[in-house]
């Protein structure tokens, strides 16, 4: 990563989807069910606008997905930014487990779902994406991003999985580390990319969940 990276400073606000609908929770969804967020959700939306009021921002790129673009319909709306959608943002194709809760896989596949990125980067889900496949799409995205946006702020929306493929290609590291990492729904993460030094990327915040306005 760090040797295809144009030398300048960039921060990254990487923004994970709200709350999704009741009927989707605990449920393998990713690329392949188009869900909306819950009314939770939708809040959390507002709270992440709310928290990045004061911090400049030079563009919002996001996945395609519904609940992503609901998520950033507040804070684009406050900025009057139109987001730069990107496909490969989009969440990770789980394959034959899409549809299924977390208890479901081990009952159908035997296997523990709380092992997803193990699996991904090893044997695969049956008809879904792979670690490698994962990797060749959202790099290019990534990189793209950087290039684009020297000496400027960015917010990124898009998916708990994608998130953890970004953490995985920025920090070096085999995808099925970024287990040991949260992404919680509605939360932001924030690196800072300074290539000429010997750590480019350095996590500045991780898996913060804005708290919820209050109601008026």
């Amino acid at each position: 990563m760090k040797s295809h990276l144009p030398h300048h400073p960039t921060q990254l606000y990487l923004i994970r989807h709200g709350e999704v609908e009741e009927r989707y929770h605990k449920v393998f969804g990713g690329s392949r069910i188009d869900m909306a967020l819950s009314p939770l959700g939708l809040q959390q939306g507002k709270a992440v606008a709310q928290w990045l009021a004061d911090t400049p921002l030079d563009a919002i790129y996001a996945s395609p997905m519904l609940r992503v673009q609901q998520t950033l319909a507040p804070l684009a709306e406050a900025r009057g930014l139109k987001p730069i959608i990107i496909p490969s943002l989009r969440e990770v194709d789980f394959g034959d487990w899409t549809g299924y809760r977390w208890e479901g896989v081990q009952e159908r596949f035997g296997v523990s779902a709380f092992d997803w990125l193990e699996i991904i980067g090893g044997q695969g889900i049956p008809n879904g994406e792979t670690g490698a496949e994962l990797i060749h799409r959202v790099q290019p995205a990534l990189l793209k991003i950087l290039h684009d946006n020297p000496h400027r702020k960015v917010a990124v929306f898009c998916h708990g999985g994608i998130i953890r493929v970004i953490l995985a290609l920025m920090l070096g590291q085999p995808l099925h580390h970024m287990a040991h990492f949260n992404i919680e729904y509605g939360s932001i993460s924030v690196v800072e990319v300074q290539p000429e030094k010997k750590h480019a990327f350095e996590i500045e915040l991780l898996n913060f969940c804005p708290p919820i306005p209050a109601a008026t």
